[in-house]
């Protein structure tokens, strides 16, 4: 059983009279987390996967609801994205019902998202749950064995399923990427062109650490430009990907416009590939080494609450730096490098501009980074 990062966090939120909001893709471990967290409580739990709980959840009064609750003093709603007008369902619990401590969990930010913004304006804490971290993996199974598993982790990725399975990898990141990333994703955006879809996931995944061109991708997958703008966005919902903006203020030659995309799970990301060989067997290991990276940044920074942006920078000359971090008006440039021998530096001018710290990242210096 993996520690996660947020179990003290949200922990500290238990009673607070607000509703605790948990999302996230499927099957990384919310239904888990919240369990661990009110296992030794008296609890009622209601998973919205099943046909009667979406029924009786849909749409009920104050006295249902009462009902419903009993003298359960926490309620957690599991699957919560699958209930019909849920924002005010939760709105009616969260301010009739005082001395219930309300916790949700939803797969995706589609319908979820959009439901309970308004609804719980001022009235919960949400939190997102991604794969396994690093930190976490480490943190359980100490340095020795993370050192060896940092291959399989850069192929395999993070999954609860996948590192509690080994040997089974290939056949647990099939079952997700048709469940979750398709599956649900189909279900949930009313996507018409379900082939659209898997050509621009793949073609996203052959791009990783490169800049996308919306118009080149437009071609490859056969379909306009705004249609692959509106998918990507889906997928973005659906925690399959997630962009980085280009860095710019001052240069005339910066790339004020483009993205980067990149993936929140190498396993996912070499799945829908179909390429799990070996590293030295690879063309694209830098690209894994830069998704892994950046993806990791991304946990440490979402579940610490940093106020951390990031971005990537790049000139029409070609001068690049992989990840740009702002915090406070501070910047600093990050490169990132699989082979520790290779000695890189950030372009002068990034760092003369903005008076920049570097950092260059490598397999012997990567564990700060991807867990402070």
């Amino acid at each position: 059983m993996y520690t996660r990062t947020l179990f003290n966090t949200i922990n500290t939120k238990i009673g607070s009279g607000k509703a605790i909001i948990l999302i996230g893709p499927r099957q990384v471990g919310k239904t888990t987390l919240i369990r661990n967290l009110i296992e030794d409580k008296k609890h009622l739990f209601l998973d919205a996967d099943d046909p009667t709980v979406r029924s009786i959840l849909n749409n009920p009064n104050t006295e249902q609801i009462r009902s419903i609750i009993g003298s359960n003093k926490i309620v957690f709603i599991d699957q919560a994205q699958r209930i019909s007008g849920i924002g005010l369902t939760l709105k009616i619990i969260t301010d009739q019902f005082k001395d219930v401590q309300l916790l949700v969990s939803g797969s995706s930010s589609f319908d979820l998202s959009r439901e309970l913004n308004e609804p719980l304006t001022g009235r919960k804490w949400e939190y997102e749950l991604y794969p396994i971290s690093w930190k976490e993996f480490e943190d359980y199974h100490g340095y020795l064995i993370s050192e060896q598993q940092l291959e399989n982790r850069l192929l395999y990725g993070l999954y609860p399923d996948v590192l509690n399975n080994p040997g089974e990898e290939k056949e647990i990141l099939k079952q997700l990427v048709s469940s979750y990333l398709y599956r649900d994703i189909l279900a949930y955006s009313n996507i018409r062109k379900p082939e659209v879809l898997e050509k621009l996931v793949q073609a996203l995944a052959l791009q990783i650490g490169s800049e996308v061109n919306y118009n080149e991708l437009a071609q490859i997958v056969g379909v306009d430009k705004n249609t692959v703008s509106s998918y990507i966005d889906i997928l973005q919902k659906g925690y399959v990907i997630f962009k980085l903006d280009s860095f710019s203020r001052n240069l005339r030659t910066e790339i004020k416009k483009n993205k980067k995309i990149y993936f929140y799970d190498n396993g996912i990301r070499n799945m829908v590939l179909g390429n799990f060989n070996s590293l030295d067997l690879r063309s694209d290991t830098g690209a894994l080494w830069e998704n892994f990276l950046i993806s990791e940044r991304l946990k440490q920074n979402t579940y610490k609450n940093k106020f951390t942006k990031m971005y990537f920078w790049r000139t029409k000359q070609q001068q690049e730096v992989d990840l740009v971090e702002e915090v406070d008006g501070i910047i600093t440039g990050f490169e990132f490098k699989w082979n520790a021998k290779k000695k890189i530096r950030l372009p002068k001018t990034f760092v003369n501009e903005y008076n920049a710290n570097e950092e260059l990242i490598n397999r012997n210096n990567f564990r700060k980074f991807v867990s402070e």
